[in-house]
């Protein structure tokens, strides 16, 4: 790999501008990825995003993978944020569990704990916080989880970014609770007309058509709306965009996101 780093400035730093459909159509945008998870793509994918969401040791990676991943971000000028899940490594945090909220709370805690003491001993501070799989998709939907990990989130260090679904209940409650949020809209993923993502178990929930993903991205960037399976426009806000580092085409998918970004006089900044 060249030692040469893609550009992730934007030359226009006018960042948001007022959309006329309510969403909000940015001239630069986040670019995150959820990393140290095991797929053996990370040192080909950190290279085209601006914020990587690290997995804890909860539904995937360990100490070590979170020092080699830190290690990565640096050397890219990337944001490093803590990806937070249910205790759930043999379905990699995709299955729900409802909890009891403290333990909720806890386990936010436990991995931001965790996550923290790495990241200091490089002097560095975390800059986001982004649940996973199962908990994510919950607290979307479920204001008194999503209230439950704001808490969490702020009670531990009330700077940190909280990344949620647009439109969810857990920017809704993040902002409650008086943190900084980074609604999160999907490349890969099809939408539902209430502007959820369609389960993973249900036919054509992922956009594995390449074009058709890129569109998708452009559309929710440049008119701030996203179009559901059904055919129906949704209002959005598309602060930061999740690509996915699994699967053996995520890095040239992370790339091609990145150059169409640029072709199109969009910059790419961390939050």
């Amino acid at each position: 790999m060249s030692s040469k780093q893609p550009d992730k400035s934007n030359s226009d730093d006018d960042s948001l501008k007022a959309s006329p459909t309510g969403g909000g159509w940015l001239k630069a945008v986040d670019l995150n990825c959820d990393l140290g998870e095991g797929a053996g793509n990370d040192e080909l994918i950190m290279p085209y995003i601006s914020s990587a969401n690290i997995a804890c040791g909860y539904h995937a990676g360990d100490e070590t993978t979170i020092w080699k991943t830190i290690e990565l971000a640096l050397q890219h000028k990337v944001a490093i944020g803590a990806h937070v899940s249910f205790f759930d490594k043999d379905n990699f945090g995709r299955t729900e569990m409802n909890l009891p909220a403290d333990e909720i709370y806890d386990l936010i805690i436990q991995q931001l704990i965790i996550m923290n003491e790495i990241v200091s001993s490089f002097d560095l501070k975390m800059n986001h916080v982004k649940p996973h799989g199962a908990l994510y998709n919950m607290s979307a939907r479920d204001p008194m989880l999503a209230k439950t990990i704001a808490k969490a989130v702020k009670d531990f260090d009330k700077t940190l970014i909280l990344f949620g679904l647009s439109g969810s209940y857990s920017i809704h409650e993040a902002k409650a609770a008086g943190l900084k949020t980074a609604s999160e809209v999907f490349a890969d993923r099809t939408y539902q007309d209430n502007g959820s993502l369609t389960l993973r178990s249900q036919p054509n929930a992922l956009i594995e058509d390449e074009e058709k993903a890129m569109q998708q991205v452009l559309q929710m960037i440049q008119t701030g709306t996203v179009t559901s399976l059904s055919g129906k426009t949704i209002s959005i806000i598309a602060e930061t965009i999740c690509i996915h580092g699994d699967g053996k085409q995520a890095p040239a998918f992370a790339k091609k996101i990145y150059e169409k970004l640029k072709q199109n006089n969009i910059g790419i900044k961390a939050i």
